[in-house]
């Protein structure tokens, strides 16, 4: 018979594949000898010596060869830390730590995130120094929790849940712990069953959010359902306390150079400046100097420590029209990182040597200490170039502000010469009471002061990239793909109902999308084809490979000139730090194996921020709405889709949605290739970018959806699709809907009862 000691070394080199059968057959133990092996294995199981999982034996307090975990936290390089997921800390102590590494066969190295529950199998990787074992994950086998959002009602004797998501139906709530909230009180719940096998499904109350009448609701909603952080963990408050002011050690002194910021009137972080002047060098005649200094936030937020966790986890700032969730804590956004006028703040700068056109010759960057010579709105710097009177830009007017100008001018012939994408779309903003409710909608004015910043940034962002490059620095491009071929199909369908022609895909540049924008600018269908066309574009994003950027026309481009509110932006600047020498802050060896998923992670962050802020603007302007119900707007056709028309208003710009069956009294069937939806007997039809009278029927402010009502008729040509579809191919699986009458309207040669809207 073996020893103990024996026995424990063979259990330990087999993990979780040692059992009684396999450590007789080790050992060569045979017949009757296997019952005195069988006492000696539940002597050392009673010792505390051994554990019995799943029929194999292991070493007490070891981990099985495939566990269950759940992931609880990032390490200092953002990877999965997870727990064993059934794990008695009274009898077994702090649970290990585990290294969540993927599969070798996995093409995507994220197929988890914090919550989530895995399988995965103990391997001999390397841990780093926050967890002691390695797991490779096997399966992913359920997703952290799902909460659902909604409003606490409290009526009839019934406590229950009336959801935000109109989708979902009403839950009654557990009322054993509220967690302190109150009839119409922001909840999120989770299900839960009831007892026995069959109980109903109920919620338990998870958190209390808030009242819904208090002003910050609307956004909380949108927080909570995206699943954006925005409290910042006291240890990441700390460090941010206790940073301190950057010092000329290492650093050049700008703080002579008047450099200025231009943002807009409410900002309250400044993280770019600008300088120009003309170049003296005789060989440059009608060249400039411009200068962009941007925040040195490399400086504070060091790789793996807790800022710099929290920011990767953020991805980027997220801004609501009542508040700004910072991607970094004030302590840095608006202070330490915000170039104020009049004090000293660390820099990156870029220097910038154009020349009478506005190509760049050269450029050079450096890590300076800057002081801000004024902080000036776009409206105080364009009204001080305008010759506004009363301007604060007026102090500057000559020194600072004709020189900007025009180094401006002459990258307007740069940009005139690369031709980038040039969509016109006017971007509506809220403006809000001081309760937080809406005062009204908006289209702020297009300054000139706002492209001449856009251009300087660009140009900074071409210029890391390049340096970056060609010192063979790994960095996060900002990529812009071409159209896919499906979305170009569908472009140039749509296109051809109004006799315009797309060239094929293979020479597609932004200057072909120019041309078609060109020639309906002035036109009623303009802002519909400027729509349009966005919809066919690719949406950019952030990758280590280079495919350069469609839209703005470029090889290569990267983002370098937000920092505070971007963490790609962060990675640039440290990547330039380490290139240059400028410090020992810069970008870690070995992090190009880890900025695919980086920037996956940050693509995804602000893909996430902007389904927030639109989500967000749609409840507000629902909210607004919500009393005039019955009100009559006028709008565009601004979506076709199946089951109905989206509608756009011409006074907000909110969307709202017209159903099918609402329409007429015909069978309206859906034309893809033309955007359109027709009336089978009556040939009546609606398509995308139609004007249109609607009335509002319905508002539901906490989903952020209105419901109108059709009071237009259509038209009654139609418009020349390539590919006309016959009622007939409907047979074939096309969606056909039976409309209803619109309120005192009819269609020629028929007449219609009026009815009141179905909801």
């Amino acid at each position: 018979m073996p020893g103990r000691d024996e026995i424990m070394a063979f259990v330990a080199d087999n993990p979780g594949k040692a059992g009684k059968r396999e450590i007789a057959r080790h050992f060569g133990i045979t017949g009757g000898a296997r019952i005195y092996l069988k006492r000696l294995l539940r002597d050392m199981a009673d010792d505390g010596l051994l554990e019995k999982r799943q029929k194999k034996l292991i070493k007490a307090g070891d981990l099985p060869a495939v566990l269950v975990v759940t992931v609880v936290a990032r390490d200092a390089d953002g990877e999965l830390i997870a727990e064993p997921a059934s794990w008695d800390v009274e009898e077994q102590g702090a649970p290990p730590k585990i290294l969540v590494v993927p599969e070798r066969r996995q093409s995507q190295p994220r197929t988890a995130g914090l919550g989530d529950r895995l399988l995965v199998r103990i391997s001999g990787d390397e841990t780093g120094p926050e967890a002691t074992r390695a797991g490779r994950i096997i399966k992913l086998l359920e997703r952290q929790a799902a909460s659902i959002l909604g409003i606490l009602r409290i009526a009839r004797g019934r406590t229950f849940l009336e959801p935000i998501d109109r989708k979902q139906r009403e839950l009654d709530i557990d009322t054993s712990d509220l967690k302190g909230a109150e009839d119409g009180d922001l909840i999120s719940v989770t299900t839960i069953k009831g007892p026995g096998r069959y109980g109903d499904t109920r919620a338990k109350v998870l958190k209390r959010i808030g009242a819904m009448h208090s002003e910050m609701a609307v956004s909380e909603i949108a927080l909570h359902t995206h699943g954006i952080p925005h409290r910042f963990p006291d240890r990441v408050i700390e460090a941010a306390e206790q940073a301190v002011p950057a010092t000329l050690k290492g650093r050049e002194d700008w703080r002579k150079l008047p450099l200025i910021t231009i943002d807009p009137a409410d900002a309250k972080d400044h993280d770019d400046a600008v300088h120009a002047e003309p170049d003296p060098d005789p060989d440059n005649p009608g060249g400039h100097i411009v200068t962009v200094a941007i925040a040195d936030v490399a400086f504070y937020v060091r790789p793996g420590e807790p800022l710099d966790r929290e920011a990767h986890l953020r991805g980027n700032s997220v801004y609501f029209p009542d508040r700004v969730i910072p991607m970094l804590p004030e302590k840095l956004s608006n202070g330490l990182c915000s170039l104020k006028e009049g004090e000293d703040r660390a820099a990156m700068a870029v220097r910038m040597i154009l020349n009478a056109k506005g190509r760049k010759k050269s450029h050079s960057f450096h890590r300076v200490m800057m002081r801000s010579a004024v902080k000036l709105s776009y409206q105080q710097a364009q009204g001080a170039i305008d010759g506004e009177p009363g301007h604060t830009g007026e102090a500057v007017l000559n020194d600072i502000l004709k020189p900007l100008w025009a180094a401006y001018e002459s990258l307007k012939i740069a940009r005139r010469d690369r031709e980038p994408l040039d969509l016109d779309l006017p971007e509506r903003k809220i403006r809000l009471k001081e309760d937080g409710t809406v005062k009204d909608v908006f289209v702020p004015e297009r300054l000139e002061a706002h492209k001449l910043i856009e251009e300087f940034m660009i140009q900074a962002n071409v210029a890391a990239a390049e340096t970056l490059e060609r010192a063979g620095v790994p960095l996060l491009y900002r990529i812009h793909d071409a159209s896919s071929p499906e979305k170009l199909e569908a472009l140039k369908e749509f296109l051809s109902t109004l006799d315009i022609r797309l060239a094929p895909s293979g020479g597609l540049r932004p200057a072909t999308f120019n041309g078609i924008l060109r020639k309906v600018k002035g036109q009623p269908d303009a802002e519909l084809v400027n729509q349009v066309i966005l919809r066919s574009q690719a949406q950019a994003e952030y990758s280590p490979d280079n495919i350069g950027h469609f839209g703005l026309n470029l090889k290569r481009y990267a983002h370098f000139t937000s920092p505070i509110r971007r963490y790609a932006d962060l990675i640039v600047h440290r990547g330039l730090i380490r290139a240059l020498k400028l410090g020992d802050d810069g970008l870690p060896d070995g992090m190009e194996n880890k900025l695919e998923a980086i920037g996956a992670d940050v693509s995804a962050a602000e893909r996430r921020a902007m389904l927030a802020e639109r989500d967000t603007v749609d409840r507000l302007i629902a909210l607004w709405l919500s009393d005039q119900v019955g009100a009559r707007f006028t709008g565009r056709i601004s979506g076709v889709v199946k089951s109905g028309l989206f509608v756009r208003l011409n006074d907000t710009g909110a969307d709202g949605f017209v159903p099918a069956s609402t329409i007429g009294d015909d069978y309206y069937h859906y034309d893809e290739s033309s955007h359109s939806m027709s009336g089978r007997t009556t040939g009546e039809t609606f398509s995308l970018g139609d004007r249109v009278e609607v009335r509002l029927v319905e508002a539901a402010p906490y989903a952020g959806s209105l419901q109108f009502e059709l009071l237009s008729e259509g038209h009654y040509h139609k418009r020349k699709s390539s590919r006309e579809r016959s009622f007939a191919r409907q047979s074939k699986g096309e969606r056909q809907h039976k409309g209803r009458p619109r309120s005192g309207k009819s269609a020629p040669g028929r007449s219609r009862k009026s009815k009141g809207p179905r909801t």
